[in-house]
């Protein structure tokens, strides 16, 4: 029996703690149920908390701990894995307030245990300094303030699931599902594994989060002339046309509008218009019933070949991929 301990702190996920406990807890039990097989429980899982109490989850939530962190770092408690959950709340304002949390992930750390973190909680992982040049993925939406607060992680934030040694990290809120998947079969094997995930009815085997992510285009600066030329290229993308004509449009040179591009959205224009095309397909792809190859030529492109492969590139899917799994279903 392996002994999984979930480190719960006020503001997490709920889901990214019961989900997770449950996806442990009943590992070779449903699937062995459902095809009328004997039970082989293979995980314990516990829910800890700084004191022992109740954890204020935060969608109001208040979930009960069977034990308290200093009871985890007991030498008497044998923990083969901990999990981090989500970070709910202001990520900083966690952080600060659990100075304990930290003091147990570098505990476990020091004694070689799984430690796993989910989505934001891998801030958790990142503060203690367990992380420091290793990978390590987190939500797309916090891309940016992860790498700003902690350079000295390898973060591919494109992954929705990396492991570095001991440690593992998922990307989306959601990925704890993922996550324990990964962790099943590394533990009970393949086939584990995908029976739970069969008994859950979710997907296995995901490995990336791009799909999901938005382009972030509307980064704000100041510079008036990048911002009348995207309003202008927002109108306009499905057009054929090349830098050279976008800086003769803006009375400028080619070399000065790639220069400004890239200090006010960290990217050339032609990237900027490849972005709005691609964001563009993913829309219609969505909502429309139109054959990729329409929905190609409606965005700008005439290679079909090209297309694809951009969009893959972007997106992690193909267009035909990325339509099954997010079209709407009147």
């Amino acid at each position: 029996m392996l002994n999984i301990v979930v480190a719960g702190f006020d503001k997490a996920l709920a889901s990214a703690m019961t989900g997770v406990a449950d996806l442990f807890g009943l590992a070779g039990v449903t699937w062995n149920v459902i095809q009328g097989q004997a039970l082989e429980k293979t995980f314990n899982v516990k829910i800890a908390s700084k004191d022992g109490g109740p954890i204020h989850c935060i969608n109001g939530l208040q979930l009960g701990a069977h034990m308290s962190f200093a009871e985890v770092m007991d030498t008497e408690q044998k923990v083969d894995a901990i999990i981090i959950p989500t970070i709910g709340g202001p990520i900083e304002d966690v952080i600060g307030q659990n100075p304990e949390l930290l003091q147990l992930l570098q505990h476990a750390h020091q004694h070689n245990w799984t430690i796993a973190g989910n989505c934001t909680g891998n801030f958790l992982l990142a503060e203690a300094g367990i992380l420091d040049h290793k990978t390590a993925t987190t939500h797309w939406g916090f891309k940016e303030q992860f790498q700003q607060h902690y350079p000295q992680i390898e973060l591919k934030a494109d992954q929705l699931i990396t492991r570095s040694e001991n440690i593992y990290c998922a990307g989306g809120g959601l990925a704890w599902f993922d996550l324990g998947l990964h962790i099943i079969e590394r533990q009970m094997g393949f086939e584990a594994a995908i029976q739970t995930a069969k008994a859950f009815v979710i997907d296995y085997r995901r490995d990336t989060q791009l799909s999901y992510s938005l382009m972030r285009l509307s980064k704000p600066h100041k510079d008036d002339l990048v911002r009348e030329a995207q309003t202008w290229l927002e109108q306009n993308y499905p057009q054929q046309f090349t830098v050279e004509d976008l800086a003769e449009r803006f009375s400028i040179s080619k070399r000065t509008l790639i220069r400004r591009f890239n200090a006010a959205l960290d990217m050339p224009p032609n990237t900027y218009v490849q972005s709005l095309r691609i964001e563009a397909a993913q829309k219609l792809l969505e909502e429309t019933e139109r054959t990729v190859d329409v929905v190609m030529n409606d965005v700008g492109y005439e290679d079909a070949s090209s297309f694809r492969r951009l969009f893959r590139k972007k997106t992690g899917l193909t267009p035909t991929e990325y339509r099954q799994r997010f079209a709407r279903r009147l």
